[in-house]
C-alpha cells in the first residue's frame, strides 16, 4: 500500500504520483489529493491505479453531480471545480504543443450533451466502466447528458422486457439488442430514439418499439449485421421524421443516425464564431466538410465557401443543410490530400483524430495566406505542425473551446498565417 499526494496530471486527465522514481496513475483523482493505493496494475506500460482510497480531499474538488462518478468512464472531472478544470485543459494543451492559449468554458456545464449510447448489455444498460471495457455500469441517469435520461432508460427496459429480446453479451458476442442511441435537439426539443440491433424486428416487436418510444420525434432501428462493439447499424426509419433538428443562433442543421455533429449544443456557437473570427478575406475552402457545420456558418455570413468531404453521406447531408438555410454553398466528395487548392484567403482543416498528415504537404505547396487548424488532439496537430506545416506557417494565435466539460478533452482553434 502506498500514501502519498497526487501531484500533476497524464495527458489523458488521470492524477500522478511517484513512488522512488516510478509513476503511479490514479484515474478520479486530481492534485492535492492525498491517497492511500492499495493495488495497481500494469497497462500499456504503465502502473494504473485500480483501487485506491481518497484520505484527504484537494482544495480543487467538488461534489459530483453523478451517482455513477468513480465508475462510469465518461467524467474523470466531474469531481474537481469546473474553473479549475479550465485552467488544467489550457495547461496541458501548452504542455503538449508549446501553445500559450486562451481557453474559453462551455455555457452550461450539465445537460450540455446531445447525443448519448448506452450500450444493452446482460449485465447492465449505460455506459463502460472506466478502465473495464467488458464492465457495464448500469445508469438511472447521466446528467451531462439529459435530465430526459431516466424516462428514456425506463422505455427501453420496459421494451426489452415485453419483446423478450436479448441484450448483448460482451464476452460471448451474442444477443439481439447492442446499443441505444439518443440524439437531441437541445434548442429545437426534438428527440431521436435509434435502436441497434442484431436481428430485424417482427411486426409484433415494432409494435411495441413504437410504444413505448412513443415521444420520439424520429424513431429508428439500425440492424447491425457485425460483432464490432460499437453503435453503428445500418438504419430503417420506423415512425416520424427521417432528420431532427439542431438550432445554432440563426443556423439550423439536420441530425441523421449515420452523421457526425459537434456533442455540445451549447458551445458549439463559441467553436464556430471563433472559426469565423480568424476566417480572412472572402473565399474559404473547407476541408473535411463533414455535414456543413462550418461551412454554412460561415456562408450564412457571407463568405464564399466550398467544401470538401470523404463521406458521400455528409455531403449529401452538408448540401440539405445549405438548402435549408438558404444559402449557397458547393460541397464536394473527394480526398482532401488530393485536393486541388486554388485561389482562397483561408482554408479551414478539421481533420479525425490522426490528424492531416498527407494533406499537410498540399497547404505546404498552396498559396493560401491562412489556415484555421481545428482539433480535439493536440498531439496529432503538433505533428501536423512540426513535421509539415511549419516550413510554411506560423502560429498566430490559439483559442480553446470546452466542448467536453468534466473530461480532460478540449476543441482547439488554431490561426496559422504564412511565414
Amino acid at each position: 500500500m502506498i500514501k502519498e499526494t497526487v501531484k500533476d496530471f497524464t495527458e489523458e486527465g488521470l492524477g500522478t504520483l511517484r513512488i522512488d522514481g516510478r509513476a503511479i496513475h490514479v484515474p478520479f483523482a486530481y492534485p492535492g489529493d492525498y491517497v492511500l493505493v492499495k493495488r495497481t496494475k500494469r497497462r500499456f506500460g504503465r502502473r494504473i491505479a485500480t483501487d485506491f482510497e481518497l484520505l484527504e480531499p484537494s482544495p480543487l474538488r467538488q461534489i459530483p453531480r453523478c451517482p455513477h462518478f468513480g465508475r462510469c468512464g465518461g467524467c474523470l472531472w466531474q469531481g474537481m471545480k469546473y474553473k479549475e478544470q479550465l485552467r488544467f485543459k489550457a495547461e496541458l494543451f501548452e504542455r503538449i504543443t508549446g501553445i500559450s492559449a486562451d481557453v474559453r468554458g462551455s455555457p452550461k456545464i450539465w445537460g450540455f450533451r446531445n447525443v448519448s449510447n448506452f450500450i444493452v448489455t446482460a449485465a447492465g444498460i449505460g455506459l463502460k466502466e472506466y478502465g473495464n471495457p467488458l464492465d457495464v455500469v448500469d445508469s438511472r441517469e447521466c446528467p451531462i447528458f439529459s435530465k430526459r435520461t431516466r424516462e428514456y432508460l425506463n422505455a427501453l427496459r420496459g421494451f426489452l422486457e415485453e419483446s423478450g429480446l436479448r441484450p448483448w453479451d460482451l464476452r460471448k458476442k451474442r444477443g439481439d439488442v447492442h446499443y441505444l442511441q439518443i440524439k437531441e435537439g437541445k434548442f429545437t426539443g426534438e428527440v431521436m430514439v435509434n435502436l441497434i440491433a442484431h436481428v430485424q424486428p417482427t411486426r409484433e416487436v415494432l409494435q411495441a418499439f413504437r410504444d413505448y418510444f412513443s415521444f420520439a420525434d424520429s424513431l429508428y432501428w439500425s440492424f447491425k449485421a457485425d460483432e464490432r462493439d460499437d453503435p453503428k447499424g445500418e438504419p430503417g426509419l420506423i415512425a416520424g421524421q427521417p432528420y431532427i433538428r439542431e438550432r445554432i443562433k440563426d443556423v439550423v442543421y439536420l441530425i441523421h443516425p449515420n452523421s457526425f455533429f459537434q456533442t455540445n449544443s451549447y458551445a458549439l456557437a463559441l467553436l464556430l464564431k471563433t472559426v469565423e473570427g480568424f476566417a480572412d478575406g472572402e473565399r474559404v475552402l473547407d476541408l473535411y466538410s463533414g455535414v456543413g457545420t462550418f461551412g454554412v456558418w460561415l456562408a450564412k455570413r457571407g463568405f464564399a465557401v466550398e467544401g470538401v468531404e470523404l463521406n458521400p453521406f455528409a455531403v449529401e447531408m452538408a448540401r440539405k443543410n445549405a438548402e435549408l438555410n438558404g444559402v449557397d454553398v458547393v460541397f464536394k466528395v473527394g480526398r482532401a490530400e488530393e485536393t486541388s487548392i486554388g485561389d482562397y484567403d483561408t482554408v479551414i482543416v478539421d481533420p479525425p483524430r490522426k490528424g492531416l498528415k498527407e494533406a499537410s504537404k498540399l497547404l505546404i505547396k498552396s498559396g493560401v495566406e491562412g489556415v484555421v487548424y481545428v482539433s480535439c488532439n493536440p498531439r496529432a496537430f503538433k505533428l501536423d505542425y512540426e513535421n509539415h506545416l511549419k516550413k510554411a506557417y506560423q502560429v498566430e494565435e490559439a483559442v480553446l473551446a470546452d466542448m467536453f466539460p468534466h473530461t480532460p478533452h478540449v476543441e482547439a482553434v488554431i490561426m496559422l498565417e504564412k511565414k
